[in-house]
């Protein structure tokens, strides 16, 4: 069982007190307390107050530690103190939104790279010019210690460290149950000029749900282009729109994370898996399981592996 401990600064939006909530609690490896240096009822901004139940004791053993909250405003010096010494005793550190405000006052971000909310991260920055802010980044990791922006790219946060605990299949559940988008990576960017296309056709949504179903085949920006009836150049404007991403890259993340998955759920051979996700070769496959994992498949497999020894 994975212990984690939520602290909570307020100011807080409620939403974002949820949100490790609705993921962690989604799988069943997880154990989540909410936890404040004040427990009792908490107000909330623009929401329903919320009774948090444990006080900062619940950060001591804890796994994994998330700030969430304090829309930059002072902590109190006995949250940034458990910070601090959970960081010190080698636990994990993460922060939600405005939560990376909080790591920031504990010191623990000092001469890291860092990310927040897009509207905040120039104050993060005047404020802690010690941090590498990152203002276009959905989430960051340095030294151990991950970052968040808003929103979505807490959810995206979670399920990565999801993934990172028990692979793309169990995060990839998470995701379903959540009934959100699986793990987008942390090097997407904030800025989607396009989150909700107008619904007159121009949606790329159909072209990415097809080429899904063919991440085994050759596919090209040519490809793409033909099944969304558009040109080349069009495609890869409306693409980055859209998703934050060019159509190769795009592509790229989603036949490894279709790796990931056969490597976890099945003992197909490494040509195998490699070809079934689109990548060519076993070589191939384990040189971009290693720059975007940090693993070989064989290392990732046996880390992650699904299958019953024997089947």
């Amino acid at each position: 069982m994975h212990h984690i401990a939520v602290v909570v600064v307020s100011p807080v939006l409620s939403f974002d007190v949820s949100i490790p909530l609705m993921v962690f609690n989604s799988v069943p490896h997880y154990a989540v307390r909410i936890c404040t240096a004040r427990p009792g009822p908490l107000a909330t901004v623009g929401g329903p107050d919320i009774v948090v139940p444990y006080g900062l004791d619940a950060v001591e053993g804890a796994d994994t530690v998330i700030a969430v909250g304090s829309g930059g405003e002072p902590a109190p010096p006995e949250t940034l103190d458990a910070l601090r010494k959970a960081a010190a005793g080698g636990t994990r550190i993460a922060s939600l939104c405005t939560g990376a405000f909080v790591l920031a006052q504990a010191g623990l971000l000092d001469g890291r790279r860092a990310t927040t909310h897009w509207g905040l991260a120039g104050d993060l920055a005047a404020r802690f010019p010690s941090i590498e802010v990152q203002p276009d980044l959905l989430f960051v990791e340095d030294g151990g210690i991950y970052t968040s922006a808003g929103a979505a790219a807490a959810i995206d946060l979670c399920l990565h460290l999801v993934r990172i605990d028990y692979g793309a299949a169990v995060a990839n559940t998470a995701a379903r149950l959540a009934v959100v988008s699986p793990v987008r990576p942390g090097g997407q960017s904030q800025y989607i000029e396009t989150p909700l296309p107008a619904e007159r056709g121009t949606s790329l949504a159909a072209t990415r749900a097809w080429v899904l179903e063919r991440l085994d085949r050759p596919l090209s920006l040519a490809d793409l282009a033909g099944h969304a009836r558009m040109s080349v150049r069009t495609l890869t404007r409306r693409f980055h729109a859209e998703t934050g991403m060019s159509p190769l890259q795009w592509l790229l993340h989603r036949r490894i994370d279709r790796a990931r998955e056969l490597l976890e759920t099945t003992r197909l051979p490494m040509d195998q898996v490699a070809a079934r996700s689109g990548l060519g070769s076993a070589d191939s496959l384990r040189k971009h399981m290693v720059d975007r994992v940090g693993l070989t498949p064989t290392a990732y497999r046996a880390s992650f592996t699904q299958v019953p020894t024997g089947t």
